[in-house]
């Protein structure tokens, strides 16, 4: 390791040693906000992991409840039409 390399990483060191805590203050509101926020996006992604993982399942129910065209119904494709 460089001398210069080793005198800022005992330089941070230190400042981080001497550091004082922060006497800060947090609302509820802010507290609150977050909370908010961070439900938001929590459920923005469980729905999205839930409509992806429903969509084979839609389709199956669909087909299910579809009833199946008589045969005579269909027209084949080398018949004119």
């Amino acid at each position: 390791m460089s001398r210069s390399l080793l005198a800022a990483l005992l330089c941070a060191v230190l400042l981080v040693l001497i550091a004082q805590p922060a006497a800060a203050y947090i609302g509820p509101g802010a507290g609150i906000t977050m909370l908010g926020a961070l439900w938001g996006v929590i459920v923005a992604i469980a729905l999205a992991i839930g409509a992806i993982l429903f969509w084979p399942i839609r389709i199956l129910f669909r087909r299910r409840r579809r009833p199946a065209a008589p045969a005579s119904a269909q027209v084949s494709p080398s018949e004119p039409s």
